[in-house]
């Protein structure tokens, strides 16, 4: 279980240190290394917490933001797809997994009730 907890730390360092860089990039360079240590800190948070869905979702967002910019504006925009495709990765992350754990939820509820005694 720790190897497990620690892939999933070491995930959110990469991740969100990546949007947090793409952050950076937007407001300037002179808050740059703040948004890329707050991105570090949430990453830590985060992949302590076991949000590996939350995590792949934004990874998934940020290369197809990225390559969707590349093909629309050029080299010069990546970094401004990446980040809005990150964005976007987090959302639906987000609405994804909560629709899942609903799911769960109601599948449990359903089974609980099949085999309660009558």
């Amino acid at each position: 279980m720790a190897r497990s907890k620690a892939f999933d730390i070491a995930l959110g360092i990469v991740v969100m240190g990546t949007v947090g860089t793409l952050i950076g990039m937007t407001m300037g360079g002179g808050l740059m290394p703040v948004a890329i240590a707050v991105g570090l800190a949430l990453g830590i948070v985060v992949g302590f917490l076991g949000g590996r869905r939350f995590l792949i979702s934004i990874l998934v967002g940020t290369i197809l933001g990225g390559a969707l910019a590349w093909f629309m504006a050029g080299v010069d925009r990546i970094w401004v797809g990446a980040g809005a495709g990150a964005a976007m990765g987090g959302f639906l992350g987000v609405q994804i997994s909560m629709l899942l754990d609903v799911r769960a939820a109601k599948k449990a509820a359903s089974e609980q009730v099949e085999t309660s005694p009558s």
